[in-house]
Parts: C-alpha cells; sequence; structure tokens
C-alpha cells in the first residue's frame, strides 16, 4: 500500500528589514507647510500629528534630508524624473543590499524575485544585486514592478509558486522601495498628507520547503467596484505622482463589512494572526471596523506604521517579521493599492522539513 504524498508547503524560513538611517519625518512637516497658505498649514500639522507616525526615514541625507536650499527638493525647480531615477539606481541596490545582509545565508540560492514600484533602471534591480551578492550566473530572476503596496504579498506569492513547482529550490525574494524620491510640491492639503506617510525601506525573505518557518498558504485577491480612481501612481515628467483619495478608509471599511467578502478573508478559520499593511492609521482603523477586529488585532502593523511610516510593498514584510516571532498557528496577510484592490495570504507556522 503506498502512503498519501505529503503537500510541498514553501515556508519563509527568514525575514530582515532594513530602513536607511535618515529619519526625515519631522523636516517633512516643515517642508510641507511652506507651501500651504495660512490656516492650511495649521490643519496639516494637526492632521499630521493624528497619522500614528513617528518616523520615517529617506535613502536623501545630509541637505537633502534637510530639505534646505539648493537640495534635492529645494533648488528653485522640481527634479525631473530621469534625476530621480538616478538617485533610485544609486541608493535602491545597497539598501536591498542591507537587508540581504542580515539573513543567515544565501548559499544555494536558486531563484530571486524582487519587488520595487518606486524606480525603473537597466540592468534591472535584480541583475545588480545577484551580481553584488556573487549569486551563480544561471539563478533564475523575476522582477515584480509598479503595482504598489500590494506588490508584497505577490512578492510572497510568486516564491511559493515557485517553491511549489521546484521543491528543491531556495528562493531570495527581496521588496526594496524609495518613496522619498517622489515628494511632488504642490499646495494640495490631501496629497501633502498622503506623501507624508510614505517612506523607504527594504525587506529580505528567504523561501524554501525545508526547515521551520511561516507556511504560505492559499492567496486571495479582490477588486473593488467603482473605486478604480481612488488610489492611482502616475508616472510624470518630476517623478511618479500618488493620489491617495480621503475616501479610501471609508470605501474600504464598507467592503471588508460585506459578509461574502469577510467569507473569503475569512475562510474556514478566523485568522490568528492578522499582518495588514499599513497604509495610513485611517486604513487600519477601517479594516479593525469593517472585519470587527480587536484592537490589539492590529498591534503590529500600528508598530510598524510608527516607527517606519508607509514603505510601500515592504510594510507588509515587516509586519510579518513581527508576527513571526509568535510562531502563530494561522494568519492572513493583507493589503491595499492602486485599483483599490486587495491581495492577500494564508500563513501559519510549520515545523521539520516537508
Amino acid at each position: 500500500m503506498s502512503s498519501k504524498k505529503q503537500p510541498i508547503v514553501p515556508r519563509i524560513n527568514a525575514i530582515v528589514t532594513a530602513v536607511p538611517e535618515c529619519d526625515v519625518h519631522a523636516r517633512y512637516t516643515d517642508w510641507a507647510e511652506q507651501q500651504l497658505p495660512g490656516r492650511k498649514a495649521a490643519v496639516f500639522r494637526r492632521m499630521e500629528a493624528r497619522g500614528g507616525i513617528d518616523h520615517r526615514f529617506s535613502v536623501l541625507s545630509g541637505t537633502d534630508a534637510a530639505m534646505d536650499f539648493g537640495s534635492f527638493y529645494m533648488s528653485g525647480s522640481p527634479p525631473g524624473t530621469a534625476q530621480r531615477m538616478q538617485r533610485y539606481a544609486e541608493a535602491a541596490p545597497d539598501l536591498a543590499l542591507k537587508a540581504i545582509a542580515g539573513l543567515p545565508s544565501t548559499d544555494g540560492v536558486t531563484h530571486l524575485v524582487i519587488a520595487s514600484c518606486t524606480g525603473f533602471m537597466a540592468p534591472g534591480l535584480d541583475q545588480v544585486i545577484a551580481r553584488r551578492l556573487g549569486l551563480a550566473t544561471n539563478v533564475e530572476r523575476v522582477s515584480i514592478g509598479f503595482m504598489g503596496c500590494y506588490a508584497g504579498v505577490t512578492l510572497l506569492r510568486t516564491a511559493a509558486h515557485i517553491v511549489r513547482s521546484q521543491p528543491s529550490a531556495r528562493v531570495l525574494a527581496v521588496s526594496v522601495e524609495l518613496c522619498t524620491l517622489h515628494l511632488q510640491e504642490t499646495d494640495d492639503l490631501e496629497s501633502l498628507l498622503a506623501m507624508g506617510q510614505f517612506a523607504d525601506g527594504a525587506a529580505a525573505v528567504l523561501v524554501s520547503a525545508q526547515s521551520e518557518g511561516l507556511g504560505l498558504g492559499e492567496g486571495l485577491s479582490a477588486t473593488l467596484e467603482d473605486s478604480e480612481d481612488l488610489i492611482t501612481w502616475t508616472v510624470g515628467d518630476t517623478g511618479f505622482a500618488m493620489h491617495l483619495s480621503g475616501a479610501v478608509p471609508g470605501r474600504l471599511a464598507e467592503a471588508l463589512d460585506d459578509p461574502q467578502l469577510q467569507a473569503t478573508i475569512e475562510g474556514d478559520l478566523r485568522p490568528e494572526a492578522w499582518a495588514i499593511h499599513p497604509g495610513g492609521r485611517s486604513v487600519l482603523d477601517a479594516a479593525e471596523r469593517g472585519l470587527k477586529l480587536p484592537s490589539e488585532a492590529l498591534k503590529s502593523s500600528r508598530a510598524v506604521l510608527s516607527e517606519c511610516g508607509n514603505m510601500s510593498s515592504a510594510t507588509v514584510l515587516f509586519v510579518l517579521q513581527r508576527l513571526m516571532a509568535a510562531k502563530p498557528e494561522n494568519g492572513i496577510a493583507l493589503a491595499f493599492g492602486p485599483g483599490l484592490a486587495m491581495e492577500g495570504l494564508r500563513f501559519g507556522w510549520e515545523t521539520g522539513n516537508a
């Protein structure tokens, strides 16, 4: 009698995160206020203070990070997209490698998957990282770009699919985002509040079918109807312009309150752990309200938002890093982005080999 073959369970063996050294949150507030007339500036400061963010970090440094006259954002005219992409090409590999350096080992990596939505370069970030790590020239590479904040979930799902199709695979999955390269001069209060949430950060993840780790299960995707204009990310002459409507939290809470979507998210078991992308305090409040979660359920998400801000696709990986320490039996990661779309992935602790 043949024994039933056990399914392959991809798992996160390790997550390491990194942020740049320069904290720019307070300086951004001053810079934004300079662009707002009278009463609007006071409203901005009051609303930003309620945003749940204490620190945000940037690859800009020195006078550039201080936003002094003659710096990157104070040179008489906004930096063009080419200037911003030059800064991206210089800084993105370094920040990604800073995270990778904390992993136990990159020996035996067979696949490299990169997610980055804040820059373009060729040769690509995948090639540059592979070369600087000294990975074998036959390592397979995948690049995920311009999906926005939910690309972190797509990154993990892609790594998991690779491991399921090739159980011996050892996948290095990396997200790196340099959001602070895309600030826009404007007197629009909503835009300045939205930009005041974003920061730079990177996360490196090892995924395999071996050893213990956070098992990666079923994925889910949903696009909310009549919401395609609420979050947009547009390539322009002065970088990538983010539009994040103030209507997003309300629309999100309404969607998550739908019993059918709740059943899809929760599955057969109500998740023990929630890794919800902290797209802002109001987004987390909306998720908590719509999904009827206890206040402590989003403790890790709120902590990441407070300490690092919204680092686009990397942020949900920062949350998962915190949750891994508790070895949760079951949970779900959710992230929201342009569309308004939601991407999710179930997870739960796995011990031993597959």
